[in-house]
């Protein structure tokens, strides 16, 4: 029987892929590799689609019959920046003072890393009693666009007729501690792009003008006002003016335009629809028909549910941390809003502190230990 697989050295060969979105960077093939020596089936799964990058995907099984539980994650990383300003290169890997250092350790190729090593033990262990299957759904689009990853591989494998019956996501979900925090769900996000017209004029004769820029403050005082007061599983819904433009070099000119942009994050007391209709509404009321909106929907909020595939991940995490992790809907965005569609779905990884920074890095422990804590998960779903 060969040695367990080693979850440092693969996340070390991960990071040394430089899979910058869409990428590919030698990354997927090198996991391909690896579960294809524990006897996974794997199938690349490359999608296009036109006004964005081409990018490779890997779905990867064991087993062709009972309960499927998935990990899931994504290979690509965002770009490294000046990389003069890190440490250690980018991607070389490097393990300096018990710390993991690449673009990637954290979000997410440590936690992949750790997913393999973990079954790599499992199936060593157990595989010949398992009554049930393994899988792996890892994109190559997770940092970009999103259109030509997780999405299209669900549906691919919904075609296939292939069911996912429970999936974990690998997202770094601690703040401060490996098991601090299990996430349960995700706010919902949209992003408004607004352009107020009016009629440009002389600044002493506003008479004679329309000032857009009135209006616009109108607007944006009234979308700031609170949603509401949060959840039981959910903060308070949350929006953020991010830029408000005019373009206008003259201090005695009225412009003809007035923009900004907004982004919201919102609770289950709202979807992506009853948001957008909100904000039209506020719109309309303020500048009639003079705007213009244009949305950009990233999710609709959702939450699985306390129950079996929280429980058994809290009590994985409590028995080889020792703390009990808060179940928590926090944070921005992942691939669990869409794969929630199709099975029940949670998140946890490493700690998330250095993620898309300058010197990026995690403990070699809290890899170690993670990889521990998703063999105990796999122990539970899958009772001897």
């Amino acid at each position: 029987m060969s040695a367990p697989l080693d979850p440092i050295a693969l996340a070390q060969g991960l990071i040394r892929c430089p899979s910058v979105t869409p990428a590919e960077g030698g990354a997927l093939d090198l996991l391909q590799r690896t579960l294809e020596a524990m006897g996974f089936v794997c199938t690349r799964l490359p999608f296009h689609e036109d006004g964005t990058p081409d990018v490779d995907n890997l779905y990867a099984r064991w087993g062709t019959s009972g309960r499927n539980f998935c990990f899931a994650g994504h290979t690509d990383v965002v770009p490294e920046g000046d990389s003069a300003a890190w440490s250690h290169n980018p991607f070389s890997g490097t393990i300096a003072d018990g710390q993991l250092h690449g673009r990637g350790a954290a979000d997410m190729k440590g936690a992949i890393a750790a997913f393999a090593a973990a079954v790599s033990r499992f199936l060593q262990r157990r595989g010949a009693d398992v009554e049930g299957s393994l899988s792996f759904l890892i994109t190559g689009d997770e940092e970009g666009p999103s259109v030509n990853g997780t999405v299209k591989m669900l549906q691919w494998l919904e075609a296939q007729g292939e069911r996912l019956d429970a999936c974990l996501v690998g997202e770094p979900t601690n703040p401060h501690d490996l098991g601090d925090m299990i996430k349960i769900g995700r706010r919902g996000s949209l992003s408004g792009f607004i352009t107020l017209h009016g009629i440009q004029g002389h600044a002493a004769y506003p008479h004679l003008a329309d000032n857009p820029v009135h209006r616009l403050l109108k607007v944006l005082s009234r979308l700031v006002e609170p949603l509401d007061d949060g959840t039981e599983h959910f903060q308070p819904s949350s929006l953020q003016v991010t830029s408000v433009d005019v373009g206008n070099p003259a201090t005695n000119v009225i412009p003809a335009t007035a923009r900004a942009t907004f982004n919201i994050r919102f609770n289950d007391l709202h979807s992506l629809d009853s948001i957008e209709a909100w904000a039209r509404t506020i719109l309309r009321e303020e500048a009639a028909d003079r705007f213009e909106l244009v949305v950009q929907r990233s999710g609709d909020a959702f939450l699985t549910p306390p129950g079996e595939l929280s429980d058994l991940m809290s009590d994985a995490v409590k028995k080889v941390t020792g703390r009990t992790p808060e179940l928590s809907t926090s944070g921005g965005t992942s691939d669990a809003r869409f794969i929630k569609n199709y099975c029940p779905v949670a998140e946890f990884g490493l700690i998330g502190q250095t993620m898309h920074k300058v010197d990026e890095r995690v403990p070699v422990t809290s890899i170690t230990q993670l990889s521990t804590i998703y063999e105990t998960i796999l122990d539970g779903y899958f009772p001897q």
